[in-house]
């Protein structure tokens, strides 16, 4: 008889809990899958935690295997590496990564899945669906070697988008964050490091992704002639003022949204979204990425955590969930 099942739920803003839950059997076309790991995407997560999505975005905020709706009831995620225990038989055995919630097993079609390469080692593949997204917004940005690019918001995706970006030839790139703690990530990352004051200007490209106002404020100040704004936060409900006056005009500034929800048009004649997964999960074969994952907690404590990671002053990259044999 297989052990039960267990998933988080988000049963009101601010309330979480861990519930049983039924496991069909799989089909033909099905995987079983017995987690091992997954991750919280902290600035999502907490968004939908707080019951922050906008009643006019609840479609497009979906995850793919998310139950309920939100306000909540709602089981919300989308980080899980566990391993195939029933399903086809070149992925029985496979350590794979799935866009599902926080969940102990479940069942879904053998095309959700994608396989970890042998050189990631499943820890680090939590952190693909958040590379996929980084991926996204530089096929948006479209970078050119040589470029001044500032990444303003060294939470995982700005870290994430830092991280591809210093593998770029002769690119210069500066996280810049108000946390003067993340200049150890940035080291570790590769790039330059600077609190907003302090941070370079004149840049070809600048990345948002801290979700603040005062960050897009920072990051337009921080361009070059005719250089552009990449906009990667998502503010939920949050009204933003966006400063468009003073040089914005005279110097031909840009604002431009990036959203991994489809592929990039730069991309989407020639790239699925499944071609997009496996090259996140390729990038993750360099050991710098581990700079991400800050803390590791256990599946049972979660509640608990995600209500400490919706107070703003949890400053968390990638809270990693183990597990264990459940």
């Amino acid at each position: 008889m297989d052990p039960p099942a267990y998933a988080f739920w988000i049963r009101a803003p601010g309330e979480g809990e861990i519930r049983p839950v039924a496991v069909p059997r799989p089909g033909p076309d099905d995987v079983e899958v017995r987690t091992l790991w997954s991750g919280v995407s902290r600035g999502t997560e907490t968004l939908v935690f707080r019951g922050g999505v906008p009643q006019s975005q609840s479609t497009a905020m979906r995850a793919p295997f998310q139950e309920g709706d939100f306000p909540g009831p709602v089981k919300y995620g989308y980080l899980n590496v566990g391993v195939v225990e029933r399903g086809p038989a070149g992925l029985r055995g496979r350590v794979v990564f799935c866009l599902h919630p926080h969940q102990t097993r479940y069942v879904v079609p053998a095309a959700a899945v994608t396989p970890v390469p042998d050189d990631v080692p499943p820890t680090r593949a939590v952190l693909a669906g958040t590379v996929e997204t980084a991926v996204n917004a530089l096929w948006d940005a479209a970078p050119l070697v040589g470029d001044r690019i500032a990444v303003v918001g060294a939470g995982m995706v700005g870290c994430s988008v830092a991280a591809v970006l210093a593998r770029f030839p002769g690119v210069e790139v500066e996280l810049v964050d108000v946390d003067p703690a993340r200049a150890a990530v940035a080291d570790a990352l590769g790039v330059r490091f600077a609190l907003p004051g302090d941070a370079a200007g004149e840049c070809d490209l600048v990345v948002h992704a801290s979700a603040t106002q005062a960050g897009l404020a920072r990051s337009l100040e921080l361009l070059a002639f005719e250089g552009e704004v990449v906009e990667l936060s998502w503010y939920g409900d949050r009204p933003v003022t966006v400063p468009l006056g003073g040089p914005f005009h005279s110097r031909r500034l840009a604002v431009r949204s990036t959203q991994v929800g489809t592929v990039a048009p730069a991309r989407r004649a020639r790239r699925s979204t499944g071609d997009r997964l496996a090259l996140a999960l390729r990038l993750l074969a360099d050991p710098a990425f581990d700079a991400l994952v800050t803390e590791e907690i256990a599946f049972r404590d979660l509640p608990a955590v995600l209500r400490d990671l919706a107070d703003d002053g949890h400053r968390a990259l990638c809270v990693r969930v183990a597990y264990g044999e459940g």
